[in-house]
């Protein structure tokens, strides 16, 4: 598993359009299955990349509450202009339906089939810091709490991340308050900082690992002088103070307090229950398990599916569903994300993406809720459990 804990090293360099082309050359040229944004269906989603002409060139997001728009600047060229869609990279490192194993009658018994793995290394192109942050959590989920998920290992071994620094802030993100962007210090093989202003279209790359700097030294590119570091600070900062969304520090103290808020019924009643924030968050991973057999029982397969603590049954045990109502199943989400979620694994389960916020069909707000929690308490004795 690659270092997470690997900080940016080595002297940057400058990368013009033609370069990022050359780089993504590299990787595919080098074995890779390279995995980058790409615009289908109104939104920037993630899939098969194989150079610059498959990124989405010019385009640009607005995010509200509820609400995703994709546009395209007229004559715009910067390729990473956008912040984050529906999709995050736990498609591909976990993803949304994987085969365990696969038994076939054979005589008088079964035989047990493992499930066929790619065997080529992923890349992952455009990786935004929340994501890294995100992918490391998963890390310490599948791989660092002392059971190690094949599936998820194998694909994560040998990975290649190229992390794209925000200069722009989505409508919705916050990621700031969670420490985890809108600047990658660590996670990645290479960070880009992209600067397009319409008189120079460049990338700045910061080099995370040896292997990412290897790859780097063979397209012998120029070193990046102090005015173009001084603009990526500038620029990442900049963005960070767009982002307003704040989580204070003691939030996991104040939800542990008031599992009995008033709040808890509000956002109930304006839940659907429908699943689209734990789908789209990047370090959600409930999963439900299924066996299916042939028509002629020769055949026996079991798949891992995605699942949400959001579904009427998946907190159902021998007698029944234990969270019935919406109200016990917003809390159970809402705690785990911001507080439990560090008791259980040492870090927090939020890393500031916004795309709860943004794909949440009547716009509940994660941080709304969280700061209602907090102006109500004292009150929690007129909510009920």
């Amino acid at each position: 598993m690659p270092d997470m804990d690997a900080k940016a090293s080595g002297a940057a360099v400058v990368l013009g359009v033609d370069g990022l082309d050359a780089l993504v050359g590299l990787l595919v040229a080098g074995g890779y299955r390279t995995i980058g944004p790409r615009v289908e269906e109104g939104a920037v989603v993630y899939g098969p990349v194989r150079g610059v002409a498959d990124l989405p060139a010019g385009y640009v997001d607005e995010q509200a509450p509820g609400s995703y728009h994709l546009t395209r600047k007229k004559d715009g060229k910067a390729l990473f202009d956008w912040t984050v869609g529906p999709h995050s990279w736990k498609r591909y490192l976990y993803p949304p339906e994987q085969l365990l194993f696969r038994a076939e009658r054979r005589g008088g018994g079964f035989s047990v089939l493992p499930a066929a793995e790619e065997e080529s290394p992923l890349a992952f192109i455009g990786v935004r810091p929340c994501e890294l942050a995100a992918i490391a959590v998963h890390d310490r989920v599948f791989s660092g709490s002392g059971v190690v998920d094949p599936g998820y290992a194998g694909r994560r071994d040998g990975a290649f991340l190229v992390a794209v620094n925000c200069t722009r802030a989505g409508g919705t993100c916050f990621c700031p308050a969670t420490g985890t962007g809108p600047r990658a210090r660590t996670g990645f093989d290479l960070a880009l900082t992209e600067i397009e202003d319409g008189k120079r279209h460049l990338f700045v790359v910061e080099t995370g690992s040896e292997r990412g700097a290897a790859l780097l030294a063979g397209l012998k590119a120029p070193p990046a002088d102090g005015a173009l570091l001084a603009t990526v600070t500038r620029l990442t900062r900049k963005a960070a103070k767009a982002m307003v969304r704040d989580v204070p520090k003691d939030t996991p103290q104040v939800l542990k307090r008031n599992l009995d808020s008033p709040r808890w019924d509000d956002v109930a009643a304006r839940c659907l229950g429908c699943a689209n924030c734990t789908l789209v968050c990047p370090t959600c991973f409930c999963a439900t398990v299924e066996d299916t057999t042939d028509l002629s029982g020769g055949v026996a397969e079991r798949w891992r599916r995605w699942d949400s603590c959001f579904t009427s049954d998946f907190s159902y045990i021998h007698g029944g569903v234990i969270r019935r109502e919406i109200r016990s199943r917003y809390r159970q989400w809402l705690t785990h994300k911001l507080a439990t979620w560090s008791d259980q694994f040492g870090v927090g389960g939020c890393t500031g993406c916004g795309r709860c916020i943004t794909w949440c069909p009547v716009g509940i707000d994660i941080t709304e809720e969280a700061r209602a929690i907090r102006a109500g308490e004292g009150r929690a004795g007129e909510g009920r459990r």
